[in-house]
């Protein structure tokens, strides 16, 4: 039998990387090193074709790149200077990222399950004056317009916010705030569909919130498993697909994208 004289491909085509990605990843390749920190002016367009050893063309195109992911900004003189992507930045791409992704409510669910009891226990344990206070304005506001469905929802996103910013931990603010925004997405019909599951958030968060502003740690992570766990069953009463992909709300992309108020005017 004649063999075929063609060679079986063995390995697969190299990919080459275009120009303006290789600069874009060498320079931030120094930030994430530490070589560049945040405030230091970026070399000159020129400068850096010479040291890459590039046009500079693809030099400029690099930095539009970096500029996209936030990790330089236009500084005095029209100078770029190195920057930190700012959290809201992330939160909103991520948010818009899993509706993309057409995540359901169970999924959403379960992480809420493990990231809103440890929040509360933080937020007990670290809670300032200022944010002690707004949580407080929160719950006022919350019994003053319970009837008012919007409000409600509104109300509902700002409680979690408060309390995951009153913990004090950057990695949980930024994993919670996307979920947040996805849960505010979930939830525009409940309060219209199942009237009494208001009333039951406002009696949750008076719990939480006691809890919390009491330092009682333990007691504030078990009424935070109660109510994420009542969350799941008023979606399940309300008849909602609970396997079903989460439609993102515009008005969610507020709280994914809001600055921190532990980082404003809340500071001790």
């Amino acid at each position: 039998m004649r063999q075929s004289s063609k060679t079986p491909a063995l390995l697969q085509q190299i990919s080459v990387e275009p120009g303006y990605k290789r600069v874009a990843s060498a320079i931030e390749a120094q930030i994430l090193a530490g070589r560049l920190k945040a405030g230091e002016l970026l070399p000159t367009e020129g400068d850096l074709a010479v040291q890459l050893g590039v046009h500079r063309s693809t030099v400029r195109e690099g930095i539009r790149s970096l500029e996209n992911a936030g990790f330089v900004k236009r500084a005095a003189g029209k100078r770029l200077a190195i920057s930190i992507p700012e959290t809201s930045e992330i939160c909103s791409v991520v948010t818009k990222a899993l509706g993309l992704m057409k995540v359901s409510f169970m999924e959403l669910w379960e992480m809420q399950m493990h990231l809103e009891p440890f929040a509360a226990r933080l937020a007990s344990q670290r809670i300032n004056d200022k944010l002690a206070q707004a949580l407080r304005e929160n719950i006022e506001g919350l019994r003053q317009n319970i009837n008012d469905d919007d409000y409600v929802l509104h109300s509902d996103a700002e409680f979690h916010h408060l309390i995951t910013e009153a913990a004090r931990n950057s990695a949980l603010s930024l994993s919670a705030a996307p979920i947040g925004a996805l849960m505010f997405s979930a939830t525009v019909d409940l309060y219209e569909t199942l009237p009494q599951a208001r009333h039951r958030l406002l009696a949750a968060h008076e719990a939480i919130a006691d809890a919390i502003l009491s330092q009682d740690a333990a007691t504030a992570e078990l009424w935070m498993m109660r109510h994420i766990r009542d969350f799941h069953r008023a979606y399940e009463v309300a008849g909602f697909d609970m396997n079903d992909p989460i439609t993102l709300d515009a008005r969610a992309l507020h709280y994914a994208g809001q600055t921190p108020i532990a980082q404003g005017q809340a500071q001790d």
